[in-house]
């Protein structure tokens, strides 16, 4: 893929829905609730704070993550969907 993030944006591939339920049952394609988990294909560079310096993206290439239901932007690239969104909309790392 050949999409660099700019500033303190991050290329996210979202993990796929669920196809059945906990306790087996299918889900019909519109009741699939989109995960708002997904591993980091391309990290920016970061963005300045008040006194001039780099303040880097706290993720890594490879890392996954939980982000905010609503934010970024869903985008289609080299046949893929994937995700552009701040890195403020970013809740957590798994370890």
């Amino acid at each position: 893929m050949n999409l660099k993030p700019l500033g303190d944006r991050v290329i996210i591939k979202q993990d796929e829905a669920e196809e059945k339920t906990a306790s087996g049952l299918y889900l019909a394609s519109e009741a699939k609730e989109k995960p708002q988990t997904g591993v980091v294909l391309a990290v920016g560079e970061g963005k300045l704070d008040k006194e001039g310096t780099l303040v880097p993206v706290p993720v890594k290439v490879g890392d996954k993550v939980i982000y905010g239901k609503y934010g970024g932007t869903e985008i289609h690239v080299d046949g893929e969907d994937v995700l552009i969104v701040r890195a403020d909309d970013l809740y957590a790392v798994f370890e």
